[in-house]
């Protein structure tokens, strides 16, 4: 087959771009001429220095070494995020990185809990999550044999610096420069050159635009248009502030809810993130920014940065021969840190789905159709945090509780509340622990359950509960703080 597309152009640097660029250099960098377009003079957004599990598995992709990764970022790990106020003020729950419990073919763990429930024991649910109990314990400790599932909080310029490198030594040219123009072929509709402002043109046959919100190429050059969200998600507005470390580095992200948003608090090595996001339409930016500032710990060693978006995506991810990355495809805020996962996954879909004999019509729609349905499964998980909560102290969280919500998540709400059944399915990022542990934590209760745990004695339903939560117990007394951990495994004193 000849191959008509080898040179591949990216439009935008930053974590987004270099991300890209170091999956397909590190992957197809044999079969393809790979391109990226940055200017040092166009800031980056850069504030979601959290991800989720699937991070580890796109390292493994690229040959990462963990270890050197962490040092260079000055990550820490992350077990799960912890929400206060959510469900009503006072509240407190986790939603972890864990499994709770063991489940079997015929039904979730959950099913046997309700049963021992129901029978005069049971505990408390968390207690068969050891990646929960690990990060109440402030605890963290891996090694290649360890079976717990973790993320990272990081530090986003530095990871795009950490891409960057990796990138280069596999053959990505770097050109500085700001694009003026994008020229679009008027009989096909393909995208040919950009120009920069510097007089340089940039040839491609396959071009990625992760020029962020202002999406030069996907939005303004081909003119795809944008689904708006806010109706389900209605934040608007962030404010974002990078502070000391003070106190001990837990191995988790607070939300923290506010009148009308959340605050969310990520520690790395050596600081701590912190940034308030809200609803425009219930709080001005001078109140959000004194409820943020109010509500820090430690010296600020950055300057406040607003931010404004508007939560949705873009109609189609893939147009022509154009494929958006990362705020150029649209925005879901970052309340469970999915941003950088959906450029990862992005791009090992494209590597999958590589148009080497030419961009068709068939592969668009199959790549298109994949990214709508991952994004509509986790914009979906995001409303839920809104729409079970019980608050009443403002105008914002009754309307949330009052909102009309997609079918898609209506039909979990009510199988969940009827069966105490979660779902995962097949393009769906968030497995049943994750629906399940932020049900609950809502406060959403099941009225039914599967009767497998009637197959069990009691005495021997309850004996495996109590051996299950005391060998977890166990497992996390004798682990290392998370802090002493990062010392040891990163070689680094500073912590």
């Amino acid at each position: 087959m000849q191959q008509r597309v080898k040179k591949v152009v990216i439009a935008g640097g930053g974590t987004a771009g270099w991300t890209v660029a170091a999956a397909l250099s590190g992957q197809l960098g044999a079969l393809l001429d790979i391109t990226i377009v940055e200017s040092d003079a166009i800031g980056t957004v850069g504030v979601g220095e959290a991800t989720i599990p699937t991070h580890k598995a796109f390292h493994r992709l690229l040959g990462v070494d963990e270890q050197a990764f962490m040092r260079a970022t000055r990550a820490s790990f992350k077990l799960g995020i912890q929400f206060e106020n959510w469900g009503k003020l006072g509240d407190s729950y986790f939603h972890s990185f864990g499994k709770i419990g063991k489940s079997t073919w015929m039904g979730d763990f959950q099913h046997m809990w309700h049963q021992a429930k129901a029978e005069g024991g049971g505990g408390d649910l968390d207690d068969y999550c050891f990646e929960l109990q690990a990060a109440k314990a402030g605890k963290f400790a891996t090694s290649e044999k360890a079976n717990i599932n973790y993320a990272y909080h990081l530090d986003a310029s530095l990871y795009a610096g950490f891409l960057r490198k990796y990138s280069e030594e596999r053959g990505v040219k770097r050109i500085e420069g700001k694009i003026n123009n994008v020229h679009v072929d008027p009989e096909n509709g393909f995208i040919t050159q950009l120009d920069l402002d510097n007089d340089q043109s940039i040839e491609g046959d396959l071009f990625i635009d992760c020029t962020g919100f202002r999406s030069l190429l996907t939005g303004d050059a081909l003119g795809v248009g944008y689904d708006d969200w806010s109706h389900y998600l209605p934040m608007n507005r962030a404010i974002a502030v990078q502070t000391k470390s003070s106190g001990k580095i837990v191995p988790y992200t607070r939300s923290i809810a506010r009148k009308a948003g959340w605050q969310w608090r990520i520690p790395l090595q050596h600081r701590v993130g912190n940034g308030h996001v809200y609803s425009s339409a219930h709080m001005s930016d001078d109140d959000a920014y004194k409820i943020l500032v109010d509500n820090i710990d430690g010296e600020m060693v950055s300057d406040p940065r607003p931010i404004k978006f508007t939560t949705g995506r873009r109609k189609q991810c893939w147009t022509k021969n154009c494929i958006a990355f990362g705020l150029s495809s649209g925005f879901l805020e970052p309340l469970e840190s999915t941003s950088i996962h959906l450029v990862q996954i992005g791009v090992t879909r494209l590597i999958q789905m590589f148009p080497f004999g030419g961009v068709n019509e068939a592969i668009q729609r199959h790549y298109n159709f994949h990214s709508e349905k991952e994004l509509e499964s986790i914009r979906d998980f995001l409303i839920l945090h809104y729409k079970l909560n019980t608050r009443t102290d403002s105008d914002f969280w009754k309307e949330c509780a009052a909102m009309d919500i997609p079918d898609t998540l209506r039909h979990r709400i009510e199988l969940y509340k009827n069966n105490a059944i979660a779902y995962q399915d097949g393009l769906d990022l968030f497995r049943v622990d994750s629906w399940m542990q932020v049900f609950r934590g809502q406060g959403l209760e099941s009225d039914g359950y599967h009767l497998m745990g009637r197959m069990l004695p009691q005495a021997q339903l309850e004996h495996a509960l109590e051996t299950l939560k005391a060998n977890i117990g166990k497992t996390v007394s004798g682990m290392p703080r998370h802090e002493d951990f990062l010392k040891q495994y990163c070689g680094i004193d500073d912590v």
